[in-house]
């Protein structure tokens, strides 16, 4: 299969690209910059340039592909606190492409994350395949993607947990969290830090993405998720014992101060099961958990501290 990667020089297509590679897919990477068609070339890709505010060329390389899998985000914007601008540019992507495949039947794989689940209030149990909330930011382009199913297209929905890791991930949450952790002097949580976080290892993720192309069920939502749910002051111990600093409680009103962008999110509670993922697909994460990991030490190489 001919397959269009969005994303495609970042820290999940890191996974992806070589998991298609290596199963007989040819891969064709969207690069916005030179040194992001350097990076998918490293990988094996071809490349084609372009970027998600290119919506007539997002439709034509979608309708020239056998599947698509749209993994870029504006993940600058959120970073800098416009998330909704970055929400608003991939609801128009995931159209634009979706678009020129109705009707085709060929697979398209969409992200969002399990974090937006908790943002609709689904908080008192763990997040399921099932739970569809109505609208809201990121939900209403995976609702969209949903939707093609109905509409000749083989879409899925991968929700990512929000610290997807492993010694790929440069600028993801748990580098994040080291980095706010380690310029502040505490590893932060809010609360008495009992609400937890879910992760997976972006190997594993590599998979899942592999196998949502290949078989996923049309209108499809899957689950990204190793560990169901860490509590967020295992997490900020753990980072804590690392850097050896404290890690310590902080009311929701210094959030911003200790954990930067991540504090519109520091206390959400989002256990998230992934039992009909693994089911479904027959995947199943073998790759190292998120505190394995982050006590393997790659984290804090001084090489990537930076």
């Amino acid at each position: 299969m001919r397959v269009l990667v969005t994303g495609a020089s970042g820290h999940i297509a890191s996974a992806v690209i070589p998991e298609l590679l290596g199963n007989g897919h040819q891969v064709v990477g969207l690069a916005r910059s030179d040194a992001a068609a350097e990076a998918i070339a490293a990988h094996g890709a071809e490349v084609r340039h372009g970027d998600l505010g290119d919506l007539d060329g997002l439709r034509q390389a979608a309708a020239e592909a056998d599947g698509v899998i749209h993994l870029a985000f504006k993940h600058e914007a959120l970073r800098t606190g416009d998330f909704l601008a970055a929400v608003d540019a991939d609801l128009a992507a995931t159209q634009a492409m979706g678009a020129a495949m109705i009707g085709t039947g060929k697979p398209f794989v969409t992200t969002s994350g399990t974090l937006m689940l908790a943002r609709a209030g689904i908080d008192d149990r763990p997040g399921t395949e099932d739970d569809r909330p109505e609208s809201g930011p990121r939900i209403d382009a995976a609702n969209y993607t949903i939707g093609l199913g109905q509409q000749g297209v083989r879409s899925s929905v991968i929700r990512l947990a929000p610290m997807v890791h492993s010694d790929l991930d440069h600028h993801g949450f748990t580098r994040a969290l080291i980095g706010f952790a380690r310029e502040s002097g505490v590893a932060a949580y809010t609360g008495n830090g009992s609400n937890r976080w879910p992760a997976a290892n972006t190997r594993d993720i590599g998979v899942l993405y592999r196998l949502a192309l290949e078989k996923a069920p049309a209108g499809s939502t899957l689950h990204g998720v190793g560990d169901t749910g860490i509590p967020r002051r295992t997490i900020a111990e753990t980072i804590a014992g690392k850097l050896g600093i404290e890690a310590r409680s902080i009311g929701d009103d210094e959030a911003p101060t200790y954990l930067g962008f991540l504090a519109t999110f520091a206390g959400l509670d989002n256990p998230t099961s992934n039992d009909k993922t693994r089911t479904l697909l027959g995947w199943e994460p073998v790759h190292a958990g998120w505190i394995e990991d982050v006590e393997a030490g790659h984290y804090f190489d001084a090489a990537l501290s930076s």
